[in-house]
Parts: structure tokens; sequence; C-alpha cells
């Protein structure tokens, strides 16, 4: 064991080369101050016992000695040696100063002690941190006499695991002698890092020293299984909500996948005809059979519907704006760029929409208003009209998505961008400089775009919903030649010559219509089938007007009489034999 003079401050070889194996690194004169044990008297002056409330002992001591044994010394630290506190009545003030770390493993302290005379002692505790760290605990009483042999008291040091601290613990001891009422104060200050814990920790079973077979403790056991329990009861819980949002999900892919998979067979039968050929002798103004002048009627599997002159009309601007009230937006949301398209009371504008729940996100939108000179009357038809495709979802579908019907705004009717813009705009700028142009589009293309119309139709006419008005200049297209059927809200104002006053003061798309819709009024799937084989014919002329030398007034009388438009020069021979199957009276457009 290692003796060193401690009056001196000096130390022998042997204490020196232990000090060289340390363990963890520590200050050096330092740790040469703490674990210097005194074997000579104390220097002249000195004071025997002595804390902040000492005062002078006789001159026989008590013989008290607190210190840290070897074991516990290189426990803690890491060196061979004893530390003392107080060695046969003198005070090691260094030590009692010194913030001692406690190894994160370390739970418990020892400490020995043992007095030659009576010696009354009071302990007590003090914790910077109790969420961190409970109050430590000792194996001792809380007060009594200091033991006249070697003993070992042990404190606890035992995180809470709440949270993440370094906590200083202060343990302070209170020695009396009894004969003069002396009272010293020793104050130990350790210092341990507490870290908050994921898991309740598992305590293992508690072995019998006896026969060393593990024996089952009810009070630490609780908490494991009780945990356990938890455990399971969220994972079971979690797995229930998991298995139904699998199978929500399951059944919603399942309706979209038959949604889905009748386009694709409209597809797969739209392609086929146009690639069967064809027995029909198509290049023709005029049919050759009387029966072309019978009148047209529409067929019997579509429904037909009659539609009164002035039904829009009768609408009024506060009905209208009730019945997209749901889908209207702030006018703050909305951000007017170009102006796309323009006509006497109407504009369509390239716009930004922010999103409502990330403003930091924005979306390009087709945005339909009105001038300051607009009716009433016009503002509830394009508000009504912007209406007909509303919760349809279709691939070639655009229908409106928002509305601004703020007082004091004029309305704005929004539908997703469509960077390439209207469709009879874009075939006739195709047209315009055909050899050198970029958009240049080949004949293959302009199948691709009849087939998505017709998918967009046929998806129409599965819900039985009738469009009325069906043109190159109602569909939209993107760069990547996507086509989408829109609404034909503000048509009327945007292509006045493609619409024309028969004296009932209506504007109608008398060169799109059906002879059953000109005659009658009346729409069905058939009357848009009709409209779609003119759609066909104005994609293959990009974007003439059918009929460009027939009369208005006269479109039903020459209808009636069998006259169709002729076969475009460049137009596939399966087109025609594919339209004439396609119409109500077998014959070709």
């Amino acid at each position: 064991m290692v003796r060193a003079g401690w009056g001196d401050g000096s130390c022998d070889a042997t204490t020196e080369a232990r000090l060289s194996r340390r363990r963890r690194p520590r200050p050096l004169f330092l740790l040469l101050l703490l674990l210097l044990p005194s074997s000579s008297p104390p220097p002249a002056g000195s004071e025997t016992l002595r804390g902040p409330l000492e005062a002078p002992l006789p001159a026989t001591g008590p013989g008290l000695s607190v210190y840290m044994s070897q074991e516990e010394v290189r426990r803690l630290i890491g060196i061979d040696a004893e530390l003392y506190y107080v060695r046969n009545d003198l005070i090691n003030h260094y030590a009692l100063s010194f913030n001692l770390l406690v190894p994160i493993e370390t739970n418990s302290l020892h400490f020995s002690w043992h007095a030659k005379a009576k010696i009354e002692y009071r302990l007590g505790f003090q914790v910077d941190n109790m969420l961190a760290m409970e109050m430590p605990q000792a194996n001792i009483s809380e007060q009594g006499e200091v033991p006249r042999t070697l003993s070992v008291f042990r404190v606890e040091l035992s995180c809470t695991g709440r949270l993440d601290s370094e906590v200083t613990v202060l343990m302070q001891l209170n020695m009396t002698v009894n004969a003069s009422k002396n009272i010293t104060v020793l104050n130990f200050k350790r210092r341990k890092m507490c870290y908050k814990k994921l898991e309740l920790e598992v305590k293992p079973p508690v072995l019998d020293k006896n026969n060393s077979k593990a024996i089952f403790d009810p009070v630490n056991a609780a908490p494991t299984t009780s945990t356990r329990v938890f455990y399971i009861s969220v994972g079971v819980c979690c797995a229930v909500i998991f298995l139904v949002a699998i199978i929500l999900a399951v059944l919603h892919l399942h309706s979209m996948k038959r949604i889905e998979l009748e386009d694709s067979i409209s597809d797969s039968s739209s392609s086929q005809g146009l690639s069967q050929p064809s027995t029909q002798t198509t290049q023709y103004l005029r049919a050759d059979t009387p029966n072309n002048a019978t009148p047209i009627t529409s067929s019997s599997g579509y429904p037909t519907l009659r539609i009164e002159k002035n039904d829009l009309k009768s609408v009024t601007l506060m009905e209208a704006k009730a019945k997209v009230k749901d889908i209207a937006i702030s006018r703050e949301r909305i951000t007017l760029k170009d102006v796309l398209q323009e006509g006497t009371f109407g504009r369509i504008f390239h716009g930004i929409l922010i999103e409502e729940k990330d403003p930091t996100k924005e979306k390009q939108m087709f945005v339909k208003t009105v001038k300051d000179q607009a009716s009433e009357v016009q503002v509830t038809m394009m508000l009504t009209e912007s209406c007909k495709l509303r919760g349809l979802h279709h691939r070639n579908l655009l229908p409106i998505t928002h509305v601004c019907i703020e007082e004091g705004e004029k309305p704005m009717v929004l539908l997703p961008y469509m960077n390439w813009g209207n469709l009879k705009l874009f075939l006739r700028q195709c047209k315009l400089v055909e050899a050198n142009n970029p958009q240049a589009i080949s004949q293959q293309d302009l199948v691709h775009m009849a087939i998505q119309i017709a998918c967009g139709m046929s998806y129409l006419a599965r819900r039985e919903v009738i469009h009325k008005d069906l043109a190159a200049r109602n569909c939209v297209i993107d760069d990547a030649l996507q086509v989408k059927i829109t609404d034909n809200a503000l048509s009327r104002d945007l292509f006045p010559m493609d619409y024309h006053c028969l004296g009932d003061n209506e504007n109608r798309p008398v060169r799109w219509m059906a002879l059953e819709s000109l005659v009658n009024n009346e729409f069905s799937g058939a009357s848009d089938v009709w409209s779609f084989g003119v759609t066909l014919w104005e994609l293959m002329t990009l974007g003439q007007t059918p009929y460009v030398d027939i009369d208005p007034f006269e479109m039903a009388a020459y209808l009636k009489d069998g006259y169709r438009i002729a076969q475009p020069i460049n137009c596939p021979d399966e087109f025609p034999g594919l339209l004439m199957t396609s119409t109500s009276d077998g014959t070709c457009f």
C-alpha cells in the first residue's frame, strides 16, 4: 500500500510508477494532491478535524478516518491507490474540493471509515436535477455513530432515465465529538451523466446464492410483463389499422381499374376500327341511295334529351353561383398572367393558383372570365356551361376545378393548364407553315388525337352525359399531344363564326349538329357521335371549317337531301367507313 509524506507534498518512486499507469486521463497536479495520504504529523499551525463550524479539539483526537479503498479508486478513476478524505483526524481539503466524475456504468459509491473514539454523524444529500437523478440512498441510517472498526457504507446513485443531463451530487457528513461538541462538516462532490432511456430496462431474474437457480421476482417482473402487453396491444392495433387501409385501397383500386378497363376496351375498339379495311365508297358529297333522304332519328341505344331553346337562360345568376359554391376559392390565390384568347365579352388567361395547404407551391391554370361589359345572362351562361363536365374523372376530360365568385369581382372559372392550348388554334397554326413548323404533326399523330377524343366521349356516353357541342374548339392539347375535351363555356364569344342564330335568338353550332338536333332540338349520344365525326374532319383538315360553302339556314335541308362533307385528301380510307357504321342512319359524313 502506498504511503507518502503529506506535509511536504512528496511521494516515493512506487507511487509515481503507479500513477503512470492511470486508466483515465486526469489533471496530474490534482491527482497527486488527492492520492497523497499523510504519514507524518501535521505541520505547525494546522488544525485537527475542523470544518466550517469546527472548534479546536482536545489534544487527544477521536482518530477519525474516511477514505475510498484501493479497489474503489481503481473502479472510479483507474488508479491503484487509496484516496483519503480524513486520515487520523487530518482533513484532506484538496480531495474534498475535487468534484469527481462518476463513470456512466457506475451506480454506487463505497466509502470506508472508522473512529477510535465516539463520534456522532448526520448524513444528507443534495441533487441539482431531480428530474434526471433520484435522491441518493445509503445503506446506513441518516444519523448515528461512526463504527469503531473498519466498515464500508454504500451510496446508490440512480438515474431516472427521463432526460439527458449531467447531475451534481453533494453528500454531506456532519461529525460531532460528544466531549467537546465540535461539529465538522465534510462535503463530498460527485458528477454523473444521466441519459434518457429509450426503452424500459428489463431486469434479469434473481439468482439464489445457495442453488444458483433463477428465482422469479414479481416486483421486477411486473413492469416487464406490462410493457410487453402494451407493445403487443399497440402492434395489434397497428396491424388492424394497416389491414383496414389495405382493404380500402384494394377496393378503390379495383373500382378504378374497372373504369380504366372500360376505357382501354374503348381505346382498343377504336384502334381496331381504324385498322379494318373499308368496303364502302367514301369520297362523295351526296349519298347514292334514296334512304339517305329519310329523316334521321336517334338510335335506340342512346338516351334522347329534348332541350328547350332558352333552358340556360332560365337559370338565374344566384342559382348558378350556388351550384359552384362548394368549389369557390379566394381571389387572393389567383394570379392572372397572359391573355390566351379574347372575345367580345370573355377572356381566357394563363393563370397561377397558389396551393391552399402550402403557399410555396403553385399550379398553372386556364382562367375563364368576363369583361366589365358582360351582361348578367352572359355571366350566368359561363358559370352554367362550365359545370357540364364537373365531377367527371377521365384522362381525356378537362373539367373545372375551382371558381371565384367573390362580391365585387368578375366570376372566374379555373381549369388545369395545357401548354399548347386550344386544339383548333393549334391545328390552324400547324397548317400555316406546315413545312417549317416545329410543331408539325403526322397523320399518325392526328389518328392518335382522334382516338383520345373517342375515349373521352365513350366515357361520357357510359355515364349518360351528353356534351352537345363537341368540336376542336372545345378541346385542348399539351406538348405531349395529349388531348382533353372541355366544356363550351365562352366558345360562342371566342369562336363567333362557328355559331349561328337561325331566327330563334339562340346561337348554335349549326355545322356540327345532327339533323334531329337542328330540326327537333333533340340531343343524344347519337348526336354526339355525329359531332365527333365532324371533329374528325376538323383534325384531318387541320382546323378547317366544315360545310363552309353551305348557308347555315340551308344546313337542315342539305342534310335531309343526303349531302355530306367530302373525305379530306390526307384522311385514311378507314375513317369514312368507320363513321358510316357509327351514325344513326348508316350514312357517312
